[in-house]
Parts: C-alpha cells; sequence; structure tokens
C-alpha cells in the first residue's frame, strides 16, 4: 500500500503549516529545509511553483499519492460543479479521511491504520480500503471487538464542533457520514483553485 513515510516534520517546514501530524516543532525551527537556513536569499516563484507547491499540500494533507490524487482530480473534473470544490468533496469522502474527522483518530495515517487493520466496519461490513468513497447515510464504526481494544479506543477524542457533515455517537462508537461537506465548511486552508489552474495547463 503505497503512502508517505518520509520525516513528518520536514514537510510541516516546507509549507510553514501542520500538514501531517501535529507540527509542534514548527516552533523551534519554522524555515523551509535546506543547507543554507534563512540567511539564504530565495528567489520569487514562478506561478507554476505556486500552483505546484498548492497541489504538493493536498496531497500531504490527505495522504494521496500523485497517480490516486490526479485520477480524483479527473473525476471531481466530470461531476456537475466547480472542478475545485469537487475535488475537495471526493477527498473528504475518502473513509481514513472520514473516520480522522469523527475523532476516532487523532491523524489521517493513524485512521488510515485504523482501516488498513480492519478495526472500522461500514454499513455492518469490515473495510479496509483507505479510499473507499462514502455516500450519504452510510454508518461508520468500530469492529465489535476493536471497541473492547483500549489502544484503539483510548484514540478517540470525539468530533470537532465545525465538522458538521458527519455525527458520531460517543457511546456507540457509531457514527454517520450524512452528506459531502460545502467548501466553506471544511477547515484545510487549500488553494483548490490553483490545482485547478495547473491541471488545466
Amino acid at each position: 500500500m503505497a503512502r508517505y513515510t518520509g520525516p513528518k516534520n520536514r514537510i510541516c517546514r516546507i509549507f510553514g503549516e501542520p500538514i501531517l501530524g501535529s507540527g509542534k516543532n514548527l516552533g523551534k525551527n519554522s524555515n523551509p529545509p535546506g543547507q543554507h537556513g534563512p540567511s539564504k536569499r530565495r528567489k520569487t516563484q514562478s506561478e507554476y511553483a505556486i500552483q505546484l507547491k498548492e497541489k504538493q499540500k493536498a496531497k500531504y494533507t490527505y495522504c494521496v499519492l500523485e497517480k490516486q490524487f490526479r485520477n480524483t482530480y479527473v473525476e471531481a473534473s466530470r461531476m456537475k460543479g466547480a472542478t475545485g470544490e469537487n475535488l475537495i468533496k471526493l477527498l473528504e469522502a475518502r473513509l481514513d479521511n472520514t473516520v480522522y474527522r469523527m475523532g476516532i483518530a487523532p491523524t489521517r495515517p493513524a485512521a488510515r491504520q485504523l482501516v488498513s487493520h480492519k478495526h472500522i466496519m461500514v454499513n455492518g461490513e469490515v473495510v479496509n480500503i483507505p479510499s473507499f468513497r462514502l455516500k450519504a447515510g452510510d454508518l461508520i464504526e468500530l469492529k465489535p471487538k476493536s471497541k473492547a481494544n483500549t489502544t484503539v479506543t483510548g484514540m478517540i477524542r470525539g468530533k470537532g464542533q465545525r465538522i458538521n457533515w458527519v455525527e458520531w455517537n460517543e457511546k456507540d462508537m457509531k457514527g454517520t457520514y450524512l452528506a459531502h461537506p460545502e467548501r466553506d465548511n471544511v477547515p484545510e486552508n487549500i488553494k483548490e483553485q490553483l490545482i485547478v489552474e495547473l491541471y488545466s495547463k
């Protein structure tokens, strides 16, 4: 299963945001990686470089590699409506992302691991494919055996107040994917229009 396994803090420093993990070390060293450090004068970025960086940010944020990301973009371009907003909706509908949004896992990589290790059920069936696309009304829950696993349940923190397109019942450890989110409700700092411009060239 392809995924990024390199240093997470390096990615956080590239974008200046906690893209992967907590980004707890950004306060100590928020300079972009490179041997010359902050004293090295960096050239003004071209339009292409800015667009490419935004695409890379989206890929790392949702833990998706290039081929899968491009296929998702192609699918989004065929849907009705704005391609950029459709892209975000499709990425948010991934099972691993929804497990993260529900607060079952503290990070997307942790959510991906829960799914791939068969801890998650969708509509009563175990699903171990992180990219599984959810539909409105799908029921997501921990497997009965996993509900008794303190290592798994210890990660649950509950969903944030802004995440209104999913429901989570902490008592029953079940949740529902209500609908695809509107772009204004998705908190990620991604300029999806730049990604559309990049792929349109």
